[in-house]
């Protein structure tokens, strides 16, 4: 069984198997089994440490083709489909907690009376399900609400994006799984009094407080999913 290290040691270990393999640009690495083995680590950990060097131009991958040496070539471009299918459940929250937080703080400066009584309303609602199917329709609607009263049709699109990801991906299945194994109306309840604090943030028109409220929401979630 692999051991559990860190992500910033995966990406250690990574870094001096690329160095010692005599791998060159463009050439293909193995495949992430066989690599998570060779470094003890879990293909989870494994992802976010490869995700970590793609981002900084080391590495580029291709869903159904593998992961390569160097920079991506320019001109490949990758469907949104496949790039849904590259993106792990760990990708999915570091996305969520560099986005959301901005549009939170955005919404803060721009909503109407009327779009913080509806943001108010879907807090609440999300804090009284007490079945997954209501609670999952109520949290959906209050983040797209947000990203809406930014006025922003980019950041709207942009949560509409994120959440057509949720859905294809295993990260929607983990949640599902806290929920059903957590007290429901427990979690419910906790998870709307964040949204119930990201609400007043944004009615105080405090984009600092609205961040930081976004912020410690998305946190917890990710420290129960992963």
């Amino acid at each position: 069984m692999p051991s559990r290290i860190r992500v910033e040691d995966a990406v250690t270990r990574l870094r001096r198997h690329f160095d010692r393999s005599g791998l060159g640009p463009q050439d293909r690495v193995e495949p992430e089994r066989r690599l998570a083995e060779k470094l003890g680590c879990s293909r989870e950990t494994l992802r976010r440490a490869l995700g970590r060097l793609e981002r900084e131009g080391l590495i580029w991958r291709h869903q159904g083709k593998g992961t390569f040496i160097g920079p991506r070539p320019r001109g490949d471009y990758v469907p949104p489909q496949l790039l849904y299918d590259m993106a792990s459940p760990a990708d999915f929250m570091e996305a969520r907690l560099v986005i959301e937080p901005s549009i939170a703080a955005a919404a803060a400066d721009t909503a109407s009376a009327g779009e913080v009584a509806a943001l108010r309303q879907l807090a609440l609602e999300t804090g009284r399900a007490e079945d997954w199917r209501r609670y999952e329709a109520a949290d959906d609607a209050f983040h797209k609400a947000i990203a809406h009263a930014t006025g922003n049709p980019l950041l709207a699109a942009a949560l509409e994006t994120l959440a057509s990801v949720r859905g294809r991906m295993r990260w929607q299945r983990r949640h599902d799984a806290v929920f059903r194994e957590a007290h429901r109306k427990e979690y419910a309840a906790r998870q709307g009094a964040m949204h119930l604090r990201v609400v007043d943030a944004i009615a105080a028109r405090d984009a600092a407080g609205a961040r930081a409220a976004m912020a410690e929401h998305l946190a917890v979630i990710r420290s129960l999913v992963e």
